[in-house]
């Protein structure tokens, strides 16, 4: 198995322009496959972050090297009961996650080089730290990795709880929710 690199984690708060322009970089890195699709274009995205990162209980993980350049990202908002996360689902969801605030990771994202060394979880981990809210969710590709990436979300205790197609060009995605603090 490989080990991790030396990294370090840094969490933001506020999504200034220079932390902007970092994200995008690692973005492009981390989707350089996809970017040619229409909902991964680097300027989709970005207009993604920006309305994320002015709603409600934003904060990102970042993850530096120990030179400090940017090897991923992970960011997060608070969602409530009626929000349009929960409004878009083809089932309701149980109430344990929508009667109440709930964090929703709205993007993880580790270039290739760091990929499968466990830098994903500490992103996501350090995301959630301290985090009010009783209960997180997310929503993946099934598809992603060959299904890889759902894998690795159930190891990380998240389940499915609904699906959803976030907009026309988006591809079909499962919902995932676990307890924050597991």
């Amino acid at each position: 198995m490989m080990t991790e690199p030396e990294s370090r984690i840094r969490r933001h708060i506020t999504l200034t322009p220079e932390l902007r322009a970092v994200i995008a970089k690692v973005y492009a890195e981390v989707r350089v496959d996809l970017l040619d699709q229409p909902n991964y274009r680097v300027g989709v995205f970005l207009e993604r972050l920006d309305r994320h990162a002015a709603e409600p209980g934003w904060a990102v993980a970042m993850a530096y090297t120990m030179e400090g350049s940017a090897i991923g990202y992970a960011y997060a908002n608070t969602i409530g009961p009626g929000d349009r996360w929960w409004k878009r689902m083809t089932v309701p969801v149980t109430p344990r996650f929508t009667a109440r605030d709930t964090v929703a990771v709205k993007e993880i994202g580790v270039t290739p080089a760091y990929r499968g060394v466990g830098l994903a979880r500490r992103m996501h981990d350090a995301l959630l730290d301290g985090r009010a809210e009783p209960y997180a969710t997310l929503m993946v590709n099934p598809a992603a990795g060959d299904g890889k990436v759902m894998r690795l979300y159930e190891g990380w205790g998240y389940r499915e709880i609904g699906a959803v197609q976030p907009g026309p060009a988006a591809p079909w995605l499962v919902c995932m929710g676990r307890s924050v603090r597991t």
